[in-house]
């Protein structure tokens, strides 16, 4: 699972194919402002040369691998039950 988050700086422009370029990257989980959590088999690398098609050059991106057994916060019932779902399975992969 990966975290995107990201600081979109243009004014006005309509970030919909950067919304539907992550979406498409695998299950995922938008909860928060400017952060998604994606169940994807790419890696950071692959999914940071797609979404920079969509953003500007003063936009800023940054995807970060998920580690199952790290993850915590503040959040309703149901984004644990997605993350929980999710960790369990990546966990069985190790």
């Amino acid at each position: 699972m990966k975290l995107i988050t990201y600081d979109l700086n243009t004014p006005g422009k309509n970030y919909q194919a950067l919304y539907n370029a992550i979406q498409s990257l695998g299950e995922w989980w938008h909860y928060l402002d400017s952060n998604w959590l994606v169940d994807t088999t790419l890696n950071t690398y692959q999914i940071s040369d797609r979404l920079r098609q969509c953003i500007d050059s003063n936009d800023r991106l940054l995807i970060v691998e998920i580690d199952p057994s790290t993850v915590s916060g503040w959040l309703p019932k149901d984004a644990w039950e997605w993350i929980s779902a999710r960790t369990r399975r990546m966990s069985t992969f190790r």
